[in-house]
This record gives structure tokens, C-alpha cells and sequence, in this order.
């Protein structure tokens, strides 16, 4: 029988109810705190792995028995959390020391907190349902070449890659968003239930505490974003006039709206998200890149280990040490035939330790060779910081998780290539093709990886409403990223709910960020290993003083503010896109001369605003 006053995490769900404390109605002490905060931690590291192991399983074996599992998994987290966030009020300003007030303000950004058991069941059953519903989801296409088929994600990727008919790729691209179209009344509940919970912690609503988790408030990282937006916004307008250009060229008007709105579906991708796919088609193959990696990888036979083998052996050149033998053994790297998996690529650090794993539906191409080194980002992060407590074990901001494996995959080069013997020599490629090669994916999601969450931070802090999600939707995506929906949208639809990370609930800021704190750590690593030509063209591939350097980052987890972690690799202290407009600085200088030669101006109209640019 637990004694009032003993924290044993095998007794999570009895566990912090204030009136339990010995001596509750006494002012708590330093002692006090460190003793409250050591028993946190070592229940939430035991909720946590125990979460993992069933998300785990649930993602991997989608059934209605996983899925009520994981959802029983989720309900015990929030169970425990709010009996913490209940406790830790006892200790608001207090006067601690640096480690420890670190600590409390983490810990309360993790906590979710809801008092009423109903509804602590029903938001676990709304976020497991919801995930589930995207990794069956598929496209059944009406009419046209894939009618009575229906395609699963991958497939659907595999379509936009490829096909260059515009009645096609509106038809698949229709048919995907019917994924989302019954998720809206599940969403709309489970939003309410999620502000709900961050409001009993004290926050205006969920929207506010996911931008509260940056060492700033939610107004600053507000500020901050849009900041480094409009450092990046008109390069991002320049590669967009071209390239409309060059749709228009390829399919007619059709292509844009009549007020130079690129239709989303022309795009290369189902979201519009990354655009490299349509490389071939904007007027630069013939003196494009001399290799086409995708054709390498599988005129040598490399399968999807070995495309795995690559990326650790990035990892190994700079002194990190393998990845461990459960990680062969226990990731999923290909789509079973006899089960439903969320094929979205992720990487799982189950227990806090090293049980490493990476879930991917790896297709041999480039673009999966590229998902994979950033994957790894994530795994060598998780295990640099494992010696760290379990409240400092994460990225010094999500931005910085997110950031690693690009940072990596930015040495993907042709001398890289070289290196590691996928091409017998380096070619001697247009530098200007292959920038706006990487433009494509790197600049086009810029607006992409913003918008997600400033229609979320709508739909969270109520300015936009559930009747007019989709009208929202379409607002943002118009306003930021320039494109158009490929057919008529109503409310009926529902098409935040066709991108993972909406019904799954992950944060998109991070990748936003990670966009632009990657060049900064690229140059940054690129410096400490003695590179002086061209940003573009390095690679740090086998230097270990690089590597050193980014370890000892990497090992710092989040025990310090972001700004502490960006200075012990950069020597900077802010977030700034200098180093991404220098590594495409050439590409910019040549966009601009094209557009002008060409007559066509920057910019775009939308409902709310005037015609921006120039």
C-alpha cells in the first residue's frame, strides 16, 4: 500500500494529488522540489517507453485492438500528467536554481492536463482514431486511368512523380483529400479538448503553449517566425514566377489562375509541398546534373538496407559510433503485403537509451535516400543525449531536431557521391541547375512548413472556425505558398486532414525552422572542417573534427537554451537565414535575370491582398 508521502512509479495513476503531500500546507522547499522533480522523471520515462512500445505497435499493425491499446497507452500519459500538472502548481515562484527552474518550466511545456476521466478517455480515443484513419487512408479515384483502383499513400507519391497529365493528377489528387474529409468532426472535438487541457495549465490555448516551448514567449516565437519569413519570402516569390512560368509553358493557363496562382497538383508532390519531381520540365535538363541518382541507386542493385547503410555510414565518417544491432532487427524499412502500416517516415528512440529504431516505407530513389539521412538525424540525436536526464532528453528546440539529418543530407554532393563510390567520377554539372534543383525542395517548402501551423494557431485560438476550416485552409496555402486547389473546394472537405502531421498532431514549426537552422549548422560545420569554396559544394563527409564539434552539441539535449546550443556549433545566438540565401545566392542572381528577361513579375493576387512583389 503506497504511504502518502512516496512517489513509486509503479503507482502512476494514484500518484500527486496535492492534499497527499506530507506537510502539503507548508510552503515546499529547494529539497522539496528536487525530490518532486526526480520522481516526475522517473515516471514519465517509465509512461513514456511504455507509450512508445504501443505506438509503436499500433503504427506498425494498424487494427482496432492496436489502436484501442495505444489509445489506452495515451490515456494512462494524460492520467499521470494531470496529477502532475495538478502538483506542480505548488511550486509556482518559487526561487530555484538555474537546472531545476529549467526543469519545472519543461515540464510543464510536456504536461497535458485534464481533470474530468471522460474526457481524458475521449481526447486518447480522438488522437489514436484520428492517426489510424490517415494510415489506412486512400486514394479511389473516380474516373480516369486509376478508376475502381484505390492507392495508398505511396502509390499517390509515385503518380505525382511521374505523370504529366493534368486531368490525371487532379483526379488522384481529389481522390487523396477524401482521406480527410471524415476526420473534420473528430478534429474539431479533438481540438477542443486539447485547449481545454492546455487552459487548465494555464495557457490561453494549445496554440499558445506549443509556441511558449522555444525560451520565448508565444507572442516573441510569433515575431520571430515571421521574421526569418520575410528574410526568405522574395526568394521564394523569384523561383515561384519561374516556375509558373514554366508550367504555363508545359500546360497552358490552365496551369495558374488569373491571378497567378500555380494549381497545387502541377507540383510534383500531393501537398505542392516540394517541388523537384517537375526539375525535368522547367527548361534546365539539358544542362542539368550529368547523374540522375534515383537511376544509380537502383542500377546498382541497392536495396533498402542499403540505402540505410549509407546514412549510418555518414554518421560513422564523423566519429559517431554504429548504430546498435536492434535497430537492424527492429525497424520496419519496406511496407509489409499483409498489413496496414503508417508508412510515414519517423524515427523512434523507444527507451530513452538506445533502442533506436526508423519506420519508413523506403522506395529506392533520391528523395528516399535524402528522408533517410534525415531520419538518422534524429536517432544520433536521441542517442547523444541519452546520458541526460529525462526533462533535458530532446532537441534544444524541435527546429534543431529536425535540423540534424538535413544537415547531413547537405553533403550529399557530387563529391560525396564520389566518395562513397555511387559515381565513378564528379561531374562537371551546371552549378546553377544543380541549385535550383535543391531550390525546388529546399525554398518551395519554406511557406509550406509555415502555413501548417498558423492555420492550427487559427483553428486553436478560435479566430477560425469549424464551419470555414477548409476556407482557412486555402486562405494560407493562397497567401504564403502562391497555389490554387486543383478543383473547387467546399466544406464538405476537409483538407488539413490529408498531411500527417495534422490528424496526428505533430507541431510544423520545427520543419519550418529546421529549413533555415540547417545552412546555419551546414556552414558552421562546413568552417570546422577547413571548406573554403562554394557553400553549395561542400561536404564534411570523414572529417572528425566536424564531427566533434556537432556531438558535443548533439550531447547538450535541451539542458540549455537553444540559443547556448546554436552558439556552441554556429557562434551565433539567433535564427537567421543568411546561410541559406548565401548557399543559393547564385541561383537568386540568375532567377531574378530570367524573370526580367522574360517580362514576368513576382508575385501573386489573393482574396485579402494586393498583388505582392515587384
Amino acid at each position: 500500500m503506497r504511504k502518502c508521502n512516496l512517489f513509486l512509479s509503479i503507482l502512476i495513476l494514484l500518484a500527486f494529488s496535492p492534499a497527499c503531500h506530507t506537510g502539503a500546507s507548508q510552503k515546499p522547499n529547494v529539497p522539496d522540489a528536487e525530490k518532486f522533480l526526480s520522481s516526475a522523471e522517473n515516471q514519465l520515462t517509465d509512461l513514456s517507453i511504455k507509450a512508445g512500445r504501443a505506438q509503436w505497435v499500433q503504427a506498425n499493425f494498424i487494427t482496432d485492438d492496436t489502436e484501442a491499446i495505444s489509445a489506452q497507452s495515451n490515456q494512462d500519459y494524460i492520467e499521470a500528467t494531470t496529477r502532475l500538472a495538478l502538483d506542480i502548481k505548488r511550486y509556482d515562484g518559487m526561487s530555484l536554481p538555474p537546472v531545476l527552474d529549467r526543469k519545472f518550466k519543461l515540464l510543464k511545456l510536456s504536461l497535458f492536463s485534464l481533470t474530468d476521466p471522460k474526457e481524458r478517455e475521449e481526447v486518447s480515443k480522438l488522437g489514436a482514431s484520428l492517426e489510424a484513419e490517415y494510415g489506412k487512408g486512400k486514394a479511389c479515384p473516380e474516373t480516369g486511368k486509376y478508376k475502381g483502383k484505390c492507392l495508398p499513400i505511396g502509390e499517390v507519391e509515385k503518380v505525382f512523380e511521374s505523370s504529366r497529365d493534368p486531368e490525371e493528377l487532379a483526379q488522384v489528387w481529389k481522390a487523396w483529400r477524401a482521406v480527410g474529409a471524415p476526420m473534420r468532426q473528430k478534429y474539431t472535438r479533438f481540438i477542443q479538448l486539447q485547449n481545454k487541457g492546455a487552459q487548465e495549465l494555464g495557457f490561453k490555448d494549445m496554440g499558445a503553449m506549443w509556441r511558449s516551448n522555444y525560451d520565448m514567449t508565444p507572442e516573441q516565437f510569433s515575431a520571430e517566425v515571421e521574421r526569418l519569413w520575410n528574410q526568405v519570402r522574395p526568394f521564394y516569390e523569384s523561383l515561384h514566377a519561374y516556375v509558373r512560368t514554366k508550367l504555363i509553358a508545359q500546360y497552358g493557363n490552365q496551369a495558374v489562375t488569373q491571378d497567378g496562382l500555380i494549381r497545387a497538383d502541377l507540383l510534383g508532390n500531393p501537398w505542392a509541398q516540394e517541388w523537384s519531381n517537375i526539375y525535368p520540365i522547367l527548361g534546365k535538363s539539358s544542362t542539368g546534373p550529368d547523374y540522375d541518382l534515383t537511376s544509380i541507386l537502383k542500377q546498382k542493385k541497392i536495396d533498402e538496407l542499403g540505402m540505410v547503410r549509407y546514412g549510418e555510414n555518414f554518421f560513422k565518417s564523423l566519429g559517431f559510433a554504429p548504430l546498435p544491432q536492434t535497430f537492424w532487427e527492429r525497424s520496419l524499412f519496406t511496407k509489409p503485403r499483409d498489413r496496414e502500416v503508417v508508412c510515414h517516415a519517423s524515427a523512434w528512440d523507444v527507451d530513452t537509451q538506445n533502442d533506436l529504431r526508423l519506420k519508413m516505407c523506403i522506395q529506392i530513389r533520391a528523395e528516399d535516400f535524402v528522408t533517410i539521412h534525415h531520419e538518422l538525424g534524429h536517432n544520433f540525436y536521441q542517442r547523444a543525449y541519452n546520458q541526460q536526464s529525462f526533462l533535458f532528453q530532446n532537441g534544444a528546440n524541435d527546429g534543431f531536431h529536425e535540423a540534424i539529418g538535413d544537415t547531413i543530407a547537405l553533403s550529399i554532393t557530387p563529391d560525396y557521391l564520389h566518395q562513397v563510390g555511387l559515381l565513378p567520377t564528379v561531374p562537371k554539372s551546371d552549378d546553377t541547375a544543380l541549385l535550383l534543383r535543391k531550390a525546388l525542395d529546399k525554398i518551395a517548402f519554406l511557406p509550406f512548413g509555415l502555413m501548417i501551423d498558423q492555420w492550427r494557431w487559427k483553428v486553436m485560438d478560435g479566430s477560425l472556425n469549424p464551419a470555414d476550416y477548409n476556407r482557412g485552409w486555402w486562405e494560407l496555402r493562397e497567401k504564403y505558398q502562391g497555389v490554387a486547389p486543383a478543383v473547387a473546394r467546399t466544406e464538405k472537405d476537409f483538407d488539413p486532414g490529408a498531411k500527417y502531421h495534422v490528424p496526428a498532431n505533430v507541431p510544423y514549426t520545427r520543419y519550418f525552422l529546421a529549413d533555415i537552422l540547417q545552412f546555419q549548422f551546414y556552414r558552421a560545420l562546413c568552417k570546422d572542417a577547413g571548406y573554403t569554396g562554394p557553400l553549395h559544394r561542400c561536404s564534411f563527409f570523414d572529417n572528425k573534427q566536424a564531427g566533434a564539434k556537432l556531438n558535443a552539441m548533439l550531447q547538450m539535449g535541451q539542458s540549455k537554451a537553444w540559443p547556448e546550443a546554436l552558439k556552441a556549433l554556429t557562434g551565433e545566438t539567433k535564427m537567421d537565414a543568411g546561410a541559406i540565401l548565401e548557399y543559393f545566392a547564385p541561383l537568386k542572381k540568375w532567377l531574378d535575370e530570367q524573370n526580367a528577361a522574360a517580362g514576368v513579375k513576382t508575385g501573386w493576387k489573393t482574396p485579402a491582398d494586393p498583388l505582392a512583389g515587384s
